[in-house]
C-alpha cells in the first residue's frame, strides 16, 4: 500500500484556505493567529468573491439563546441543533469581534438595532453590526470593479488588512484543482493540487484544508440538475461554480440544502454578464405590514399578462423567485419564466428600478438613474396604453388590461386581497406612457453543499467527519430553508472562526 511519506509537494504549509471571501479571509486570520503557517488561495484575480459586494450588515445577536431558538425555528428542521447553536453563540460575539478587527484600519463600528425578517421566537434579539467608515478610504477608488453597496467593501477592506498585517501568503488567480488524499485508503486530506499562474503546484497542508470558495450561483449544470426551475440568472460574478462543493463530493461528501437559494427576480442585459436585480427595498415582518411603507412602483405578470404574486415578500431578496418555479404540465413550460415587471410615467420618474452589482473588472454597465437609458436601448418596453403595450408583449390585450384595472382597483381599497402585498407598497398605474421589463428568477447566492457539523468539518455519506477537510461560508450553508439578511455574511465570520481555530489545532501529519 502506497504510504503518505512517498507524496511529492513543491510547497508546504500547516493550512490551505481555498477561497478568499468574507469566510476564507476570516478562517485564515484565525488559523494564523492560533500558531499555524496559512496559504489563502482564490481563483480570481480579484478578491472578495459576492462578499464585497454586499450590504455589509453582519446579522449579530445580544442574547444567544433567543438567536438560537430563532435559528431553530427559520432552519425548519433541515439543519441540527448543534450547528444552529454553533451559529446562534458566534452571532452574539460578532460586534466585539469586529471591533478588534477595525484596530488594523480605525475602522468605525455603528451597530444598528434591527430585527429579523419573520416573527419566529427570539427574532427581536438580532440587530445588525456595520462598518460605518473607515478614515482616508473610498470603496469606488479602492475597488473600482466593484458595485454593490459601500458597506460591503468597507468589510472586506479591513479583512485584506488584517490578513496583509499578519503577512499570510496569498495567491491570486490560482483555483484549487482537485485534494490530495492519503493514499491509503483512509480519505485523510493530505493537500491540494493548485493552478497558478506559474504552473500546477502540489501543496502540502500539514493540518487542514478548509473550502471557503462558495457556491454554485455559476454553474449551469448544477442549477439545472439541484433546481426545478430553470434558468435562473446568476447576480455578481461568475466565479462560484461548485468546485468546492465537486472536490468534496470526490471524497464521499454528503450534501445538502441543495434546493435553497437566496434570490429574487431582474433584468437580463444583452451586454452584460450577469442579471441585474430590481432595486432593494426595505424588508418588513409579517404581522407588521404597515411598516412597509416605501412604494414599489411595479407589478409583475406571467406570460399571459395575469399578476400571480406578491412582488413585496417580506424579505424580497430571498424568497420572491419562488412564486416563479410554477410548472404547467399541460403546456410543458414555466409559464412564469420570464415574466414583466410593468410600471408607468410616475414609476419611471420615481427612482432607478434596476440595481447591477458585481465583483469584476470586465463588466461595465450602470443602470440610469431615470431609466431613460434602458428604455432608449429597448431593455424596457415603452407604449403609450396597456392595449399597445400588451401587443408588444405579444400578450391579450384584454387580460393585460384586466390585469391593470384590477391593480388599480385594489390600490384604491390599499388592500391586495389578491396576493397580499402590504397598502404602503401600492400604487396605482395609470399614467402614460406604461413601461415594461422582462424579468427572470436571480440567484444571489446559493445556500447548499457539503454537510457540515459543529466544528465546521465535512462530513461524508456514513455520517463521519473527512479527517483534515473543514468549510466555512456559503459553501454548505446552514440556512436550510428561510434566509434572513445580513445572515450569511454573519455566518462567514462565525464559520471561518470555528474552522480557522479547529483546523489550526490539529496535530500536523508526518
Amino acid at each position: 500500500m502506497a504510504d503518505a511519506a512517498d507524496l511529492q509537494f513543491d510547497a508546504e504549509y500547516d493550512v490551505i484556505v481555498v477561497g478568499y471571501g468574507y469566510a476564507g479571509g476570516i478562517t485564515a486570520i484565525e488559523a494564523h493567529d492560533a500558531g499555524s503557517k496559512v496559504l489563502l488561495i482564490d481563483k480570481m484575480k480579484h478578491p472578495g468573491g459576492i462578499s464585497v459586494c454586499s450590504y455589509g450588515a453582519m446579522r449579530s445577536a445580544h442574547d444567544a439563546d433567543q438567536a438560537f431558538k430563532y435559528l431553530e425555528a427559520t432552519n425548519g428542521g433541515r439543519t441540527p441543533s448543534a450547528v444552529n447553536r454553533a451559529l446562534a453563540d458566534g452571532m452574539a460575539a460578532i460586534e466585539p469581534y469586529m471591533r478588534k478587527l477595525v484596530e488594523a484600519n480605525g475602522g468605525i463600528i455603528g451597530p444598528r438595532e434591527k430585527v429579523a425578517n419573520y416573527p419566529f421566537e427570539g427574532y427581536d434579539t438580532f440587530y445588525q453590526t456595520l462598518i460605518e467608515e473607515i478614515p482616508n478610504f473610498d470603496p469606488d477608488t479602492y475597488y473600482p470593479h466593484v458595485r454593490g453597496a459601500p458597506g460591503g467593501a468597507k468589510v472586506f477592506k479591513t479583512l485584506e488588512d488584517n490578513v496583509a498585517l499578519r503577512g499570510i501568503d496569498i495567491w491570486l488567480e490560482s483555483p484549487a484543482e482537485t485534494l490530495i488524499a492519503n493514499p491509503d485508503g483512509s480519505r485523510e486530506v493530505l493537500g491540494a493540487v493548485i493552478r497558478t499562474p506559474g504552473g500546477v503546484r502540489r501543496v502540502k497542508a500539514s493540518k487542514a484544508v478548509v473550502l471557503c470558495c462558495g457556491g454554485f450561483e455559476a454553474n449551469e449544470e448544477m442549477k439545472m440538475q439541484y433546481w426545478q426551475m430553470k434558468p435562473v440568472l446568476a447576480a455578481t460574478n461568475g466565479s462560484n461554480t461548485g468546485d468546492g462543493i465537486m472536490m468534496a463530493q470526490e471524497l464521499g461528501a454528503k450534501l445538502w440544502h441543495m434546493w435553497h437559494y437566496h434570490g429574487s427576480y431582474g433584468f437580463q442585459h444583452p451586454d452584460y454578464p450577469y442579471a441585474i436585480r430590481m432595486k432593494r427595498l426595505p424588508d418588513w415582518i409579517p404581522g407588521r405590514e404597515a411598516t412597509a411603507v416605501v412604494q414599489m412602483t411595479w407589478i409583475v405578470v406571467d406570460k399571459y399578462g395575469k399578476r400571480y404574486m406578491n412582488e413585496d415578500p417580506p424579505y424580497m431578496q430571498d424568497t420572491s423567485a419562488r412564486p416563479m418555479e410554477h410548472f404547467d404540465p399541460v403546456t410543458q413550460d414555466f409559464p412564469r419564466i420570464p415574466s414583466w415587471v410593468i410600471f408607468d410615467e410616475v414609476g419611471r420618474r420615481r427612482y432607478r428600478i434596476g440595481a447591477p452589482t458585481r465583483n469584476d473588472p470586465d463588466a461595465h454597465y450602470d443602470w440610469s438613474q431615470d431609466n431613460m437609458q434602458e428604455i432608449e436601448s429597448g431593455l424596457i418596453k415603452k407604449a403609450d396604453s396597456i392595449p399597445e403595450l400588451a401587443k408588444m408583449l405579444d400578450i391579450d390585450p384584454d387580460t393585460l388590461q384586466a390585469t391593470m384595472d384590477r391593480w388599480n382597483e385594489l390600490c384604491g381599497t390599499k388592500n391586495d386581497v389578491d396576493f397580499g402585498r402590504p397598502a404602503g407598497t401600492m400604487m396605482k398605474i395609470q399614467r402614460p406612457p406604461f413601461y415594461a421589463g422582462q424579468v427572470w428568477p436571480v440567484v444571489s447566492n446559493t445556500q447548499g453543499g457539503p454537510v457540515h457539523d459543529e466544528r465546521q468539518r465535512i462530513i461524508d455519506v456514513e455520517d463521519e467527519a473527512i479527517p483534515r477537510l473543514f468549510a466555512a461560508g456559503e459553501m454548505g450553508s446552514a440556512w436550510g430553508h428561510l434566509y434572513m439578511s445580513g445572515g450569511n455574511l454573519a455566518e462567514c465570520l462565525v464559520t471561518g472562526q470555528i474552522a480557522g481555530k479547529e483546523a489550526a489545532k490539529l496535530e500536523a501529519w508526518g
